[in-house]
């Protein structure tokens, strides 16, 4: 039998081929000229600030796909010779640095110190850090009901230990408890104690070994019964999913494939059946040099990380790269198609007079009102209606109180945010104190949702197995139809959760507002600062379905948060195209056509249920000038101030009002009025002018109502 050429070697797409059958120096020659593919591919996501992008349509780099891009050039033995720039990057770039994080992620110390020894450098500036976590921590109970902590974060306490060469007696029985307490009868692990029921995770799984390792416990009492389970944990393809036979999202992943085979390793074992292993893993290698989280998936860092260190854990056998049809242009969009905007989770309360202001100057087409109170909908698209402004209000909720239980994994809030067509009876939300599994969840809630023409938005969570479980079901299934990334308190959900990049060009990518404060005028920073783009050829509900269902989605961000450059989140080099060629007509900075308003005028009659000051007879006329907001919608700094006010001609001189809350924290609002209990029946005419402090321009606004006859 002869051997194959190497280019015949690389042209077999999908091939596993052991360093047995080649003969160990071919081997190591074929898997030399892999690793030359896959340093070109990481190459290609290299950044100018020395980091590396998740992927080439990732906004900016991360230190999570930095680590799996050194991690590659490590076990490949490809490292650069100046590493000093990487090791900056690595030191410099903890995903805070953007926003500090509500709960410490130790997963992210624990990949800047494991990068770092890669590199040849000397963490030790890690070791007080890595001190301080003594017992597992607690979980922020608003969004896991039991505080249980995430287990990938709580282990990174006794892995950093070990990569420091620091003790580990003083932490060692409280992480043996705790591990134990997560250990279930058939020899797997997961995030809540096992007395909470719900099968074992194979990540959990593989973090609780490495733990247990550091500890020289691995290979004690029950770990025949982890064997037996991991190796269970195998698909027919050879791949592996989460846990055996499982009913929710059993799909193959390379991060599943590899925690079981480095938990196999570690116990001194291999997969059942290797050799479909060793087939499954070659198969994630793409043209490009990189290999994907499923086969046929866009290649990723991450995912190449995972399918080196598996194929280091099985003895290193020589793969091909596969093939991949190339990524779609611009010029592969249907004709006809415009870019459109959309706000979801925008105000859905206060002023909606205000919030048709704010829709019409900033060009956004569809405007999803969060909580709106009864009627607020409707009042502002008859406000729109009578303008003749072209925004389409509907209906976009959290549904705060609706909580999920996913055995094993916890209980979790933030698991329901829904948008939907107005005026239409999308069901009632999960009662607060319940809590659905998931089955029960899309039962009672994703079905009637989506028979009403709505749809489920991820918003938010960091237990990435969990994460993992819905959102692979809803691909195979339905379910959540769009990721959220950019948000109202945290600039990117992917900085924070860079495992959510597994997901671009499978979900689509949208910014959530999820509004705060009274009024929509002063949370005109974020609304002004993220939106969501869509590609169709009308702005109306179904077109931004059809968009959503093809992915011809992307959210922009610019302002304050992302230091004043522009970010853009899309799932395809075509959207992203299309998008950046067609700018003009979305940009809301340095564009006349698209900017935010400068001032607000409103009349306000008696009884209107959501204008404010209310007269108790006559006409109140109320201007609004812009002001800088906090995240929680309330006024900071004044962008203009008034300058006259006209009632009829004549120049009138207003009240300023500025109510203070009760604990002095600035004014929730601002506002300058006149009021007319006495106006005559008839037609009026109000003009207002501002002036923009720091440029002095003026800007005019003027409106006509009518009082009527007593």
């Amino acid at each position: 039998m002869s051997l194959p050429s190497r280019r015949d070697l690389f042209r077999t797409a999908g091939a596993g081929l052991t360093a047995g059958w080649l003969g160990q120096a071919r081997a190591e020659e074929a898997y030399d000229a892999v690793g030359d593919r896959i340093a070109a591919y990481l190459e290609t996501l290299r950044r100018p600030d020395g980091g590396y992008a998740a992927s080439l349509l990732a906004p900016r780099s991360h230190l999570t796909p930095t680590f799996a891009a050194i991690g590659c050039l490590h076990l490949l033995k490809r490292l650069p010779t100046d590493r000093s720039t990487l090791a900056r990057y690595v030191r410099d770039h903890h995903p805070h640095r953007l926003k500090k994080l509500e709960q410490e992620h130790h997963e992210f110390e624990g990949q800047q110190i494991q990068a770092l020894i890669w590199l040849g450098e000397a963490p030790a500036d890690f070791r007080q850090v890595v001190d301080g976590w003594k017992p597992p921590s607690r979980y922020l109970p608003q969004y896991e009901r039991s505080s249980n902590p995430i287990l990938r974060h709580e282990t990174v306490a006794l892995e950093g230990r070990r990569l420091l060469g620091m003790p580990l007696d003083d932490v060692a029985p409280v992480f043996l408890e705790y591990l134990r307490a997560r250990r279930r009868p058939e020899g797997g692990y997961n995030n809540t104690p096992a007395s909470d029921g719900g099968p074992a995770h194979v990540l959990n799984t593989w973090w609780a070994l490495r733990t247990l390792d550091a500890l020289g416990q691995a290979r004690g009492e029950g770990a025949a019964e982890t064997i037996a389970w991991l190796r269970l944990c195998q698909l027919p393809n050879g791949g592996f999913t989460h846990a055996p036979n499982a009913t929710l999202a059993g799909v193959d992943d390379a991060a599943y494939t590899w925690a079981a085979v480095r938990g196999l390793t570690l116990l001194g074992s291999q997969p059942a059946d290797r050799d479909g292993c060793v087939r499954w893993i070659a198969s994630l290698f793409n043209e490009d040099g990189g290999a994907g989280d499923r086969p046929g998936w866009a290649s990723r860092p991450e995912a190449t990380f995972y399918a080196l260190d598996a194929l280091e854990a099985v003895g290193r056998p020589a793969v091909t790269t596969a093939r991949r049809s190339p990524g779609t242009r611009s010029s592969d969009l249907p004709g006809g198609l415009n870019v459109y905007s959309i706000q979801i989770e925008a105000h859905g309360q206060g002023s909606p007079a205000d919030a048709v202001t704010l829709a019409e100057s900033l060009k956004i087409h569809l405007w999803g009102a969060k909580n709106a109170a009864k009627g607020w909908v409707e009042r502002a698209q008859s406000i729109a209606d009578g303008r003749k402004v072209a925004t389409r209000f509907f209906v976009a909720n959290e549904e705060y109180g609706s909580w999920l239980r996913m055995p094993g994994l916890g209980v979790y809030s933030h698991m329901s945010d829904v948008i939907a067509p107005a005026g239409v009876d999308f069901g009632p939300p999960i009662a607060s104190g319940e809590s659905p599994d998931w089955a029960a969840f899309r039962e009672r809630r994703l079905e009637p949702l989506q028979k009403a023409g709505g749809r489920l938005v991820w918003q938010f969570g960091e237990n990435e197995e969990l994460v993992r479980l819905v959102l692979d079901d809803s691909l195979e299934r339905g379910g959540y139809a769009a990721i959220s990334t950019f948000h109202f308190g945290n600039p990117d959900f992917t900085n924070s959760e860079p495992f959510l990049e597994r997901y671009r060009g499978r979900l689509p990518f949208v910014a959530l507002q999820d509004a705060h404060g009274p009024q929509p005028w002063y949370f005109a920073d974020m609304t002004t600062g993220f939106r969501t783009l869509f590609l169709a050829s009308e702005p109306t509900w179904a077109a931004w379905l059809e968009a959503l269902r093809l992915n011809r989605v992307a959210a922009v961000r610019r302002d304050e948060a992302s230091g004043g450059q522009t970010w853009i989140q899309a799932g395809s080099s075509a959207v992203l195209e299309f998008v950046r060629a067609h700018e003009s007509d979305w940009r809301w900075w340095e564009n006349p056509s698209i900017r935010r308003p400068m001032l607000s005028l409103v009349a306000v009659f008696p009884g209107d249920p959501f204008e404010t000051p209310q007269p108790e007879r006559g006409v109140v006329v109320r201007v609004r000038t812009a002001w800088t907001n906090s995240t929680q919608g309330r006024p900071r700094t004044p962008l203009a101030v008034l300058d006259r006010l006209r009632i009829d001609g004549r120049d009138v001189e207003p009240a300023e009002s500025l109510p203070k809350p009760p604990n002095g924290a600035g004014p929730l609002d601002q506002f300058y009025y006149f009021s007319m209990p006495d106006i005559a029946p008839g037609r009026h005419k109000a003009e207002a002018r501002a002036r923009v402090i720091g440029s002095g321009e003026l800007v005019d606004s003027s409106i006509t109502f009518d009082v009527p006859a007593r």
